[in-house]
């Protein structure tokens, strides 16, 4: 009898490098998507067959007849960098040539506090909890999604979001308006966590490591979600059919139609409530420095990008234009004589 291991594929052991290193799930799927691409590029062959030609062909391709955003190519890029590198453990000269193409920069899309009031007032239930807390902390829509229960201090007025962007930590301000609606919200999540234990449901995901320290955390009121979602899903990792958070999807769906709603002639998105967070603070007067804090942006030039928002219109300068129809506009001074 055979009983020789049973063959592993490329994207499984892609899977099992992502897992190792613990990057997120969006990025095991965002990577696997582009080495499948990839590989399907050059007509199933294995990338350890091919090399910097292949490589730098598909990138080509991508930014030539896919005009794929700057942004995307790089993403491809990143995916075929792990491929070689943590995968296939080849580090080959022609790696480090590859250039990523620069990324332009953009004004974001800023709503005046109106259009938010607006856009706010268009949403109801969990949705408009969601928007408010978005704008009134400046979190990232996953952030405020992945938030725990013990990661709410109503003593404190803090709100900790737990492994960011760059897997940072970080404090921000619970605003003291969203107080009662936040308690209502866990009571929600409570009365669906009660449920949950009774019925001996899986608990909540963990980060790995304390997964398999502490196996009864999940099952924890202070690890569960504070936005719960009202169903069960399966677990794309580990097959459990268990409580996720809300999904990113809803919301944003439902933030559109709240614009639409609101007649705001923005393509505005839930990260525009971010933008508007940031915006409007250093239109009150805080400093740069604070407001890089609380957005967790490593660089503070990452942050300088709203300033150059309170500047729209020629960088603050009045047009000579106006200037001129200003002056023919003013009534004519008598003289002393006249």
């Amino acid at each position: 009898m055979d009983e020789s291991p049973p063959k592993v594929s490329l994207l499984d052991v892609v899977r099992r490098e992502i897992r190792v290193r613990h990057l997120s799930l969006r990025t095991e799927q965002q990577y696997v998507y582009w080495i499948r691409w990839f590989v399907r590029h050059n007509r199933g062959r294995h990338p350890r067959d091919m090399g910097a030609t292949e490589v730098e062909s598909f990138l080509t391709m991508l930014a030539t007849e896919r005009r794929v955003s700057a942004s995307t190519h790089n993403q491809a890029l990143s995916a075929l960098l792990f491929l070689y590198r943590a995968v296939l453990k080849q580090e080959l000269p022609w790696l480090d040539r590859l250039e990523r193409p620069k990324r332009p920069m953009r004004l974001p899309i800023v709503m005046t506090v109106d259009e938010v009031a607006a856009a706010l007032a268009h949403l109801d239930g969990q949705h408009a909890l969601l928007g408010r807390l978005l704008y009134g902390t400046g979190m990232r829509i996953m952030e405020a999604l992945r938030l725990r229960v013990k990661d709410v201090d109503f003593a404190r007025l803090t709100l900790i979001v737990r492994s960011g962007k760059g897997n940072k930590d970080r404090a921000l301000m619970l605003p003291q308006a969203l107080v009662p609606e936040l308690r209502v919200q866990l009571a929600h999540s409570r009365s669906i966590w009660t449920r949950d234990r009774a019925d001996q449901r899986p608990g909540v995901e963990m980060p790995e490591a304390l997964e398999r320290k502490y196996p009864r955390a999940g099952e924890s009121w202070a690890w569960h979600w504070v936005f719960p979602q009202a169903t069960l899903s399966r677990d794309p990792r580990s097959g459990n059919r268990r409580r996720h958070h809300v999904f990113d999807q809803t919301f944003q769906r439902a933030f559109k139609r709240a614009v639409m709603a609101a007649a705001i002639d923005k393509p505005a998105t839930p990260h525009s409530l971010r933008h508007a967070f940031a915006t409007h603070l250093l239109q009150a007067g805080y400093d740069i420095r604070t407001v890089q804090e609380l957005l967790g942006h490593a660089d503070v030039s990452t942050t300088m990008i709203y300033t150059h928002v309170l500047k729209v219109g020629g960088m603050g300068v009045r047009s000579p234009l106006d200037l001129m129809l200003n002056t023919q506009s003013r009534p004519a001074t008598l003289s002393a004589n006249g």
